[in-house]
């Protein structure tokens, strides 16, 4: 395989971790934990894993156990940087407790382990993919492990490879799923542990023990350079205004990111929008008016930034795809029998309520077909296929059409509309991430030697330089409430939205307003590799707010 210059100097890459790794670890217990919501539910549902206290590994004589044991590991759910050096810090974790020790990695996610597809990591494989980007080592998916068939399948391989234990590297919902594994498998005295990893660029997966979630920090990095090289664009030409779409489908954490690192013109937030109870016409609106109060100064450009799950905040809206999402749920077969989008569209509209129902007739065509789209697998909207950024820039120009008519505007309106997804999700890892993973897998590999179960990887303390870092694990319980999923209410990690009570969102709110009528752009560049630690090792502005 043909190397880039960057992937092979990316390869000696050693990354930096928790003085507390890098010798001999004891576990620490803290204290007993429960449930964010939902606590009687939770127990009931999870009696073996609920209420297990938060641990913290520190210096000191390890109680692991030293004999040779095996290990699977999961990618699952959609990629994020970092994920190779997590798998790193797993495999170098469990080889210095036991030479022996083995790691499995299951191909193309939880689906791997139920068809026992597998390969065995060896030095070769794993140094080949450190402090790369991607999730190529062994593929991920999206596969439910939910049904006891799964489990007892996953238990039947896994038995018959030696397997231990097993670490999921995912999202909140992978990580929940690795929770009910985990209680299954206590439950009938199985033998094998289960271990999560906090994965998603979302950034949704995060509390007081999970400061961030890893790939994060380099996809809000590879998005604000994109978005500052548009507006250096903008700035140019001075022609056109781009409406940028971003990933983060439950919560605004990239949006948010990405704004304080580029300082657009305009950014909007979920969480804000469903506050305040804005209609889209309201969201319209507010933009409008920064396009023509600026087309009297600055001039006829400017960029926008937009979560792609906004559609769901808007309090009208967020009724209307929760309702389409139980209905498409409970009568998935006679929609998928209706051959054109306009009887689709009446046999829907016939089924919700009078209020959405007048929702849903209001929307243009195209949009209302966009939320009549299959659902994912966890039975939501999938908002990334919404084009939210191009029903934006129609609403705008009309709403700027009837204000010119008024002579409330006096510029030229020409838009641009753009979606970053994937061009963030396999870059390679900023130094950040790089160490950030590869301190996670190191936990994972402590909390099995261990003996622990039902435990994520937990590294704090992220706005100190690395070795100040604070390694341990949480009782994955100790994050679970209790949602509505495919019409049935199920235990589920509770998503962090953006705090409007929180730092970052009011440093946004100091600013907003300033950006919006002056040209303020930040470009921040490519991510850096190789440099002095101010450029190279920053943490996300984020985590910069939050730790003051």
């Amino acid at each position: 395989m043909i190397k880039s210059p960057l992937q092979i100097a990316r390869e000696s890459y050693a990354p930096k971790v928790p003085a507390a790794l890098k010798g001999a670890v004891k576990s620490v217990q803290g204290k007993n934990t429960e449930s964010v919501a939902d606590q009687a539910d939770i127990k009931k549902l999870f009696p073996n894993t609920y209420g297990m206290p938060i641990l913290t590994f520190e210096p000191g004589d390890s109680s692991a156990t030293s004999e040779a044991i095996a290990v699977g590991v999961i990618l699952s759910g959609g990629q994020a940087p970092g994920g190779h050096n997590v798998i790193s810090g797993i495999y170098d974790g469990l080889k210095s407790l036991n030479p022996a020790n083995k790691v499995y990695g299951f191909l193309g996610g939880p689906g791997g382990l139920v068809d026992n597809d597998y390969l065995e990591l060896t030095d070769d494989i794993v140094d080949h993919y450190r402090n790369t980007g991607g999730f190529d080592i062994i593929g991920s998916g999206r596969t439910k492990l939910e049904e006891t068939a799964q489990f007892d399948k996953g238990l039947e391989n896994c038995k018959a490879l030696g397997i231990n234990a097993l670490v999921i590297i995912g999202g909140d919902d992978s990580n929940t799923n690795a929770c009910v594994l985990a209680e299954y498998y206590l439950a009938k005295d199985a033998g094998v542990q289960v271990i999560g990893c906090p994965k998603t660029i979302d950034g949704d997966l995060k509390n007081e023990m999970i400061e961030t979630s890893f790939g994060f920090d380099t996809a809000c990095k590879v998005y604000s350079e994109l978005i500052g090289n548009i507006q250096r664009d903008a700035n140019s030409a001075k022609k056109y205004w781009h409406f940028i779409k971003l990933m983060g489908r439950s919560a605004s954490h990239i949006g948010l990111e990405c704004a304080l690192q580029t300082q657009p013109n305009v950014t909007i937030i979920s969480e804000e929008v469903e506050e305040k109870g804005l209609t889209l016409d309201e969201v319209v609106t507010d933009i409008a008016n920064v396009v023509a109060a600026r087309a009297e100064t600055e001039g006829n450009f400017g960029t926008v930034l937009i979560p792609e799950g906004l559609v769901e905040f808007i309090p009208a809206m967020k009724v209307l795809i929760s309702e389409l999402n139980d209905l498409l749920a409970h009568n998935e077969a006679e929609v998928n029998a209706i051959e054109t989008d306009v009887e689709k569209r009446a046999f829907v509209a016939a089924k919700l309520t009078a209020d959405s129902a007048a929702v849903f007739t209001s929307l243009p065509d195209g949009f209302a077909n966009q939320l009549m789209l299959d659902r994912d697998p966890h039975g939501n909207v999938q908002v990334s296929m919404i084009e939210t950024e191009k029903l934006l820039i129609d609403m705008v120009a009309a709403k700027l059409k009837a204000m010119k008519a008024e002579g409330k505007y006096v510029g030229k309106f020409a838009a641009q509309g753009h979606f970053f997804g994937y061009e963030g999700r396999c870059a390679a890892p900023s130094n950040f991430d790089a160490d950030y993973c590869y301190s996670l897998g190191t936990t994972a590999s402590l909390l099995i030697g261990e003996g622990k179960s039902g435990y994520m990887a937990s590294v704090r303390n992220l706005t100190a330089p690395a070795d100040q870092w604070i390694a341990g694990g949480v009782p994955v319980t100790m994050m679970m409430n209790m949602e509505r999923r495919h019409g049935e209410m199920k235990p589920v990690i509770q998503k962090a939205l953006v705090r409007l009570d929180g730092a970052p969102y009011k440093a946004l709110v100091a600013k907003r307003d300033e950006w919006a009528k002056t040209t303020s752009f930040v470009y921040p560049g490519p991510i850096q590799y190789f440099g002095p630690s101010e450029v190279c090792d920053q943490p996300t502005k984020t985590l910069m707010e939050e730790s003051k």
